[in-house]
């Protein structure tokens, strides 16, 4: 009996090629079971064909609007701004976008309903923390509250919105200083480089607005550490995670492998966790 002829690999576009977006793709060209790389891009087009000179099989580089025909399924891997343009091309085809600038996210809501009328669909990955399956079991019953505590090292909070609204200044600090505290929403809008993560556990447990959130810059610190804590009618339960910086140090290394891991899960005949 001659066996059914193997489904077409799934083709993935990545958009946006800096730490992360690079080691997914480098990811996707050593070989994910049912996906194929099919295209990236980038803001400088000719740096980004330099940095994928090594790859197996070659893809092209191309602008924003041209990924959404060659692909699956968009890794957004990009500056926060650019979530809309990147994701909403392939929503309205009924495809998939893993986004990471899930603070953005938070902006462009009516993505989500736009994914529902097309038969899309927005997978947003854990990225930097940890835990986010237990959240989401526990949001199935009653959350009666969120806590999250994040401590930087100085050089990661540089540049963010918050702090120049605000007139606080981390550069000459030598001890551990709060400079937000607050709701996941205000942390991911004045934060968008940093607090991804605030979104995404806002929308895995009970919504940005209830999840309280402190932001501490700690100039002893060379991590990006989460601290958790949930209260629910089904389980009380604390997460910790020390994240080691990648090349840019607003991400942790374990943010690319998260998206690695996220995109395993898309063919894969076994999938563990929620």
């Amino acid at each position: 009996m001659s066996q059914a002829p193997a489904a077409p690999a799934a083709r993935i576009a990545v958009a946006g090629l800096g730490a992360v977006g690079l080691a997914v793709a480098k990811a996707l060209d050593r070989g994910i079971a049912g996906l194929a790389l099919a295209a990236v891009s980038a803001r400088d087009r000719d740096a980004a064909a330099r940095r994928l000179a090594g790859l197996r099989q070659p893809v092209p580089v191309l602008e924003i609007a041209a990924l959404e025909p060659r692909a699956d399924v968009v890794v957004e891997c990009a500056p926060a701004s650019l979530l809309r343009p990147i994701a909403e091309p392939f929503l309205r085809r009924g495809k998939t976008a893993i986004v990471l600038s899930a603070g953005a996210l938070l902006a462009d809501e009516d993505l989500i309903g736009l994914a529902a009328r097309h038969r899309g669909r927005i997978v947003v990955p854990t990225g930097a923390l940890i835990g986010l399956d237990a959240v989401t079991a526990a949001a199935e019953g009653t959350i009666r509250s969120v806590r999250m505590i994040t401590r930087k090292p100085v050089r990661s909070l540089i540049g963010a919105p918050y702090l120049a609204q605000h007139g606080i200044r981390i550069e000459d600090i030598t001890e551990p200083l709060r400079v937000f505290s607050g709701s996941a929403r205000e942390a991911a809008a004045g934060f968008p480089a940093n607090l991804n993560v605030a979104a995404a556990l806002g929308l895995a447990g009970i919504g940005v607005d209830r999840t309280e959130l402190e932001i501490w810059a700690d100039p002893g610190l060379d991590r990006n550490t989460h601290s958790i804590e949930v209260v629910a009618d089904a389980a009380s339960f604390s997460m910790s995670i020390a994240n080691v910086p990648s090349e840019n140090p607003k991400t942790g290394r374990i943010t690319a492998l998260s998206v690695i891991a996220c995109l395993r899960k898309l063919a894969a005949p076994l999938r563990v966790g929620t």
